[in-house]
């Protein structure tokens, strides 16, 4: 009486089962990604977007030797809807002066606006972005560009 053949056993082997749980792994991290917070999403792309235009403003400012400078202002300051504002850009520079969305809340940190140029160095420089209870800080030591980190 034979009691098992060889190859006849029910079950998984090892290889199968780490097939499995990599599927699912992959599945859960498209699902995750998928669900992101747009309020965080959309901070990601206004702090990205300003830490790009400010250093295009700096560009600007030591390509001209112009005291060029950002600063955000109160709700509807300017009666025509502007969020924030450059100064000293060259005649004929046009920059943005709304955010994409939703109203981004700033602070500049130890300063009521960020200067940006004439000088090569600027100085250190800290700019919190909020939008609900999401954060991002744009940060500069005065000679590397702006960059983007979450609020910590």
């Amino acid at each position: 009486m034979r009691t098992s053949a060889a190859g006849s056993e029910r079950g998984f082997t090892l290889i199968e089962l780490l097939i499995v749980l990599t599927i699912v792994a992959a599945s859960v991290a498209a699902v995750s990604l998928a669900l992101r917070d747009p309020l965080d999403a959309q901070l990601e792309r206004e702090s990205e977007r300003l830490a790009a235009l400010l250093e295009m403003a700096r560009a600007d400012a030591r390509a001209d030797g112009l005291p060029v400078s950002w600063a955000p202002l109160p709700p509807d300051a300017q009666g025509d809807g502007s969020q924030f504002r450059f100064t000293g850009l060259p005649k004929g520079v046009v920059m943005p002066s709304r955010w994409l969305g939703n109203q981004v809340q700033v602070q500049v940190l130890g300063a009521t606006r960020v200067q940006l140029g004439p000088e090569p160095f600027i100085g250190a420089q800290r700019i919190v972005l909020s939008l609900g209870e999401h954060r991002r800080v744009l940060t500069t030591d005065g000679l590397a560009p702006f960059s983007v980190a979450p609020d910590s």
